[in-house]
């Protein structure tokens, strides 16, 4: 994710990486992401890692980042977090974790 090229260049294509944009990066967790509402109108989360797994996948993903990047910031895993940001355009990127070779 530190390399995906999703920041504007100065003719506005996305080509930047986070680091050439001198940014920030706010890692949380979120299991919600994982949520089914193929069955009715309560979501489901049978496809969410359990917890355990979960933690464990979450401080190795915020280790690495913060071992390759400057401006690594987290919440708690499980908290109940409100966290403000701001959307810069209409742009949604899903990825997949892919276990280390």
């Amino acid at each position: 994710m530190l390399r995906l090229r999703i920041f504007s260049d100065a003719a506005g294509k996305m080509n930047l990486d986070l680091s050439a944009v001198a940014g920030g990066l706010l890692v949380v967790s979120q299991f919600t992401l994982a949520a089914d509402t193929a069955s009715g109108n309560r979501p489901g989360f049978s496809r969410a890692a359990g917890p355990e797994l979960g933690r464990r996948i979450y401080e190795r993903v915020l280790a690495t980042a913060a071992a390759r990047h400057r401006d690594v910031a987290h919440g708690e895993f499980g908290a109940d977090m409100k966290v403000h940001l701001v959307n810069d355009g209409p742009v949604t990127i899903p990825l997949t974790l892919r276990a280390a070779a």
